[in-house]
């Protein structure tokens, strides 16, 4: 029982999709419940796919393309991106640790994370769009679960940057390499079921850029936050369109 109820919890925390239900919750299950984000990305990409056939039978590749960067957005509620930009103004600032932190706590948004995000969200669709149709939807399936093994990995090779309280707090301190040994075979299985051997293959990209993105991000501070784990989680996203697109223009099929 208490393992659906960390399921619903990541459902609840990790995406903008109504579930009213009430949870009773320790600090612990937000970490060790991360070993479901990948099936939590699973749903995710199964709406966003179904969603892909749908737009496609109204619009264009690339049209549908950007509908479905924006539907993505809805459904997580931006809280990844707003990660992102967080990272991005504090850890680009060239700034001492103590303001690094303070700046990625200000709700206001700079340059950098003005940036980062329509960067992201450009690329994102760019690589959609040239996507075969053939293809695109496996990708689209599989995107947001390449992200969150990105929230899987980051977390559980990281220390907390911040000396007191913070959201990612209570992901960090209980997600360790057990939840890693547990939520990798999900990850992999959900990868192969979907696109087979070449799934797999592909698969080993996110988990790798996981760890040396929280690693680069986290430098200057030490450790890391609940925006750089939002960060890790979007940029895996990306990392992993860039690959599945050299994949596909290689000449290999999933």
């Amino acid at each position: 029982m208490k393992y659906f109820k960390r399921f619903l919890l990541m459902l609840q925390f990790l995406t903008a999709i109504p579930l009213p239900i009430k949870l009773n919750v320790q600090q612990e299950d937000f970490g060790k419940g991360l070993v479901f984000a990948p099936v939590v990305g699973l749903v995710l990409g199964g709406v966003l796919m179904g969603s892909y056939y749908g737009l496609r039978i109204l619009f264009p590749q690339y049209q549908t393309a950007v509908f479905i960067v924006i539907l993505y957005i809805l459904l997580t509620g931006g809280l990844h991106l707003d990660g992102l930009g967080d990272t991005f103004d504090g850890v680009f600032s060239n700034r001492s640790k103590e303001k690094i932190l303070e700046i990625m706590r200000d709700s206001r948004v700079g340059t950098n994370a003005v940036l980062a995000v329509v960067s992201i969200l450009l690329v994102n669709s760019a690589l959609l769009a040239g996507m075969g149709q053939a293809e695109a939807p496996k990708i689209i399936l599989l995107m947001p679960v390449a992200g969150r093994i990105g929230s899987l990995i980051s977390t559980g090779v990281s220390n907390y940057a911040r000396s007191g309280e913070g959201l990612g707090k209570s992901f960090i301190d209980y997600c360790g390499v057990r939840e890693i040994a547990v939520g990798l075979p999900i990850y992999g299985v959900i990868f192969f079921a979907a696109a087979g051997t070449a799934g797999l293959m592909l698969a080993a990209v996110p988990v790798v850029s996981a760890y040396f993105l929280v690693k680069m991000l986290g430098r200057k501070i030490g450790g890391a936050t609940g925006d750089i784990l939002g960060a890790v989680c979007e940029l895996n996203q990306t990392i992993f369109l860039v690959a599945a697109f050299i994949f596909l223009t290689l000449g290999y099929r999933l």
